[in-house]
């Protein structure tokens, strides 16, 4: 049996040890995670593909349809398009929000794992992100079908989307971290997570481009980080342009303070999970 008021390491280097050494059993934990969540059901893993589709073709029908939206001057754009910029939008915050709503779970939801066997809780996080990119990936796959259903054609800009996104992946690892540490000590966590994950979408430019909002307020919508990555995700998957690459590597830096600051924390704080648990 573990120690589990023992000090843990808190480095990147012992974060990238610990990675290397658990890649395996991440793998393996992350297919579990996946299978299980379908388990049971007739329609299986299909569900992951009928869901993104559904919540497209529900979002588009209320935003062109009903509330007669148009992105930015293109007044002569037709539905179809506005569903793949839109469609981009809700990829890039669906990947945010599942893992913020589920990581103050993570660690409640594995309560064995801090008792009673030597487990490196601290992959938790990563097997819950390996999951969440899986159903992203999914939606991707949606995605382009679409775009080459309604264009034609894929841009090749579409190859640096993975660049664009990784600084996302490794920010909201950071915040799965702290997330899953605070919920094992404060149990509301879960529930403020989920409105604020809400709110956060329609103060993204998931549903609008920056350029309908007022000047005054756009500066404080680029202070939202998924606001950057959503239009960039647009910009080299829809429009055909390249990366900020001074942006990116801002924001990558920034990514990577943001990911050791919660793997810090949650080495820090796990001593104290047992006691709670």
């Amino acid at each position: 049996m573990s120690n589990p008021h023992a000090l843990q390491p808190t480095s990147p280097a012992a974060l990238i040890r610990s990675v290397w050494r658990n890649r395996h059993l991440i793998a393996q934990m992350t297919r579990r995670e996946v299978v299980g969540r379908y388990r049971g059901s007739i329609l299986g893993l299909a569900w992951s593909f009928f869901n993104p589709i559904l919540m497209l073709v529900v979002y588009t029908f209320v935003f062109s349809v009903v509330f007669k939206a148009k992105w930015g001057a293109a007044g002569d754009q037709s539905q179809t398009n506005f569903a793949i910029v839109l469609f981009v939008g809700m990829i890039v915050h669906g990947l945010f929000a599942e893992m913020v709503n589920r990581a103050p779970g993570l660690i409640l939801a594995n309560v064995n794992y801090v008792k009673k066997v030597v487990f490196p809780l601290e992959i938790l996080p990563i097997i819950g992100l390996g999951a969440a990119l899986f159903h992203t990936l999914i939606s991707l796959s949606v995605l382009f079908v679409a775009i080459l259903l309604i264009n034609g054609i894929l841009d090749w800009t579409v190859i640096f989307f993975p660049l664009v996104i990784l600084p996302l992946l490794i920010a909201t690892l950071g915040v799965a971290w702290f997330l899953a540490s605070i919920g094992v000590f404060v149990r509301d966590l879960g529930q403020i997570t989920g409105m604020f994950t809400t709110v956060l979408m329609f103060i993204s430019p998931v549903f609008y481009p920056i350029s309908a909002l007022p000047e005054k307020f756009q500066f404080w919508l680029m202070l939202n980080p998924l606001t950057f990555m959503i239009e960039q995700s647009r910009a080299v998957m829809v429009y055909g342009k390249l990366p900020d690459w001074n942006g990116l590597m801002l924001y990558t830096i920034a990514s990577m303070a943001m990911a050791w600051a919660g793997y810090w924390w949650f080495q820090k704080t796990r001593k104290g999970f047992a006691d709670v648990l």
